[in-house]
């Protein structure tokens, strides 16, 4: 690695109130009575004694969902993708669209720099950053006639006519690239996002900002987007609400200090997978069974048998909403019956695809605190492309011992173990249990065994659907990507547009070889 350092950019977290409710307070308390009158109730008819009066009653008796009507639409910028992982969507309850770094070139290196950090600390941590960015450099100019050339070979370039065609392979291949090459790219990297959260659910980030692996960027955060409502209505925090939990409530941290994992424990967690990212661990026994005979229940057809019954709940020509790109099986009271079987899988991802994971809210995961038990030795997912690569595998190999060393000199430097941990690369392993009802499954696996889909999501996923398949054959007939999903008489096939993946998956899958 070179002594050149870049400077890195961080001008702190930016939190701005795009859209709102004009009276957030006033609103609840309008809901509140409405469930007491003959007619809905509006928030211009709610009076004073009736703010300090309804509003505490109904907080401090449970009754929150009052305070779910309101939302707040923020714009946030200059956070941490650690921040963003560990705590802003660590929950279900929000909706939020994301800077990507599958498809967005990072330029000059912009990361989280904790101001308490200062004097040989501050050095250690800022050349670190820098040196990842200037890796990612390198492994990008590897990376790219790597990819130009699977993807020439894939859509037959030689063969084609046309520079328009030509140019949109070459800009494929871009992509592909930084989505691999950003595996080095710190955890402290700087992301931007649209965040949208109810009322109730602001309330809770407040109370809960010290329970994740980043609390004092959390609450910095949390307190501006607090302090922007705050401003809009003053009565929705100062009337009713609870502060945030002190350090020494907060359960996960009784346990044991922070601290290095422990490698035999994550020694015993891998064996534990058998080879696979992502094992079956537990199900429904039962499931398809009961899934038949809700059917029965649902639709009134005792008549049905059950193969019958699960193929008009899963066959896509059977069942329409199962190709409807609205994905509107949570409102079919047909589709519903597939709650009734549940998985749940052991898994092991890298920091930056569990970022995308997790994404998929209603098959939630209990994860890691990272400050708790990552080792302190490397510990890292490597992307077959790099690993195939000997320059790029040996500037990755060199990069992440060098952020281990730095995280690790931090924290012999006295550095609280929630700061060095910014250092690690997005590659960092990640291990966690994920369940979810077949219902909700079904989406995620529709989604992610597209050979678009980022590529360790996607192997997990084709690990998750072969041993559901091993234990439940009947339930997993039409599953898989929507070009598989999708008979011979839908068209088109493929839902991705110009985006297609030049491969016919619909023939052969689930036995398909990816190239990329």
């Amino acid at each position: 690695m070179g002594d050149a350092v870049r400077d890195v950019r961080d001008e702190g977290p930016q939190v701005r109130l795009r859209n709102w409710f004009d009276a957030p307070y006033d609103d609840a308390i309008a809901a509140a009575r409405t469930c007491y009158s003959p007619r809905v109730i509006g928030a211009d008819e709610v009076t004073d004694g009736q703010r300090e009066r309804i509003g505490p009653l109904t907080f401090e008796g449970g009754h929150h969902t009052v305070y779910q009507h309101a939302t707040f639409e923020f714009s946030l910028s200059g956070i941490s993708r650690q921040l963003v992982w560990s705590f802003l969507h660590s929950f279900p309850f929000y909706n939020t669209e994301q800077q990507s770094q599958r498809y967005v070139k990072l330029g000059e290196p912009e990361a989280h720099i904790p101001v308490s950090l200062g004097g040989e600390a501050r050095e250690i941590y800022e050349k670190s950053v820098s040196e990842a960015w200037r890796s990612y450099g390198e492994l990008n100019t590897h990376l790219d006639p790597v990819v130009m050339e699977i993807l020439s070979d894939l859509w037959r370039l030689k063969d084609r006519v046309g520079k328009a065609f030509g140019r949109s392979v070459r800009r494929e291949a871009e992509k592909k690239a930084i989505e691999t090459a950003r595996y080095v790219i710190p955890i402290a990297c700087h992301t931007a996002m649209v965040y949208t959260i109810s009322g109730i659910t602001l309330h809770r980030l407040h109370r809960m900002l010290a329970v994740n692996d980043a609390p004092t960027e959390a609450r910095v955060v949390v307190e501006r987007m607090v302090h922007e409502v705050h401003k809009l209505d003053p009565n929705f925090f100062d009337v009713i609400g609870e502060g945030p939990l002190e350090e020494e409530a907060v359960l996960e941290f009784q346990a044991q200090p922070a601290g290095l994992g422990d490698p035999v424990q994550i020694e015993a967690f891998d064996k534990s997978l058998d080879g696979r990212s992502a094992r079956l661990i537990d199900w429904s026994a039962r499931g398809p069974e009961v899934i038949a005979g809700s059917v029965r229940h649902v639709l009134g057809r005792q008549d049905l048998t059950d193969e019958d019954a699960i193929e008009l709940v899963l066959h896509p020509a059977k069942n329409r909403y199962r190709l409807d790109r609205m994905n509107v099986s949570a409102h079919s009271p047909l589709m519903r019956v597939l709650n009734h079987a549940s998985y749940t899988f052991r898994k092991k991802l890298s920091h930056t695809a569990d970022s995308q994971d997790q994404r998929h809210r209603m098959v939630p995961g209990s994860r890691p605190l990272l400050t708790r038990t990552v080792p302190g030795a490397p510990d890292v997912i490597e992307p077959d492309l790099i690993a195939g690569h000997a320059g790029a595998h040996a500037v990755f190999e060199e990069t992440v011992q060098a952020q281990w060393h730095a995280r690790n000199e931090l924290l012999r430097l006295g550095v609280a173990p929630e700061l060095a941990l910014y250092l690690l690369p997005n590659a960092l392993a990640v291990r966690f249990e994920e369940s979810g009802s077949l219902l909700h499954q079904i989406h995620k696996w529709t989604m992610r065994t597209c050979l678009n889909a980022q590529r360790e999501i996607y192997e997990a996923s084709m690990d998750e659907i072969a041993q559901v398949r091993a234990v439940h054959p009947q339930l997993m007939k039409h599953v898989g990507p929507p070009c598989a999903v999708r008979s011979r008489n839908i068209s088109p096939r493929c839902t991705e547009g110009s985006h297609f993946c030049g491969v016919p998956v619909w023939k052969t899958f689930p036995d398909i070889t990816r190239k990329i």
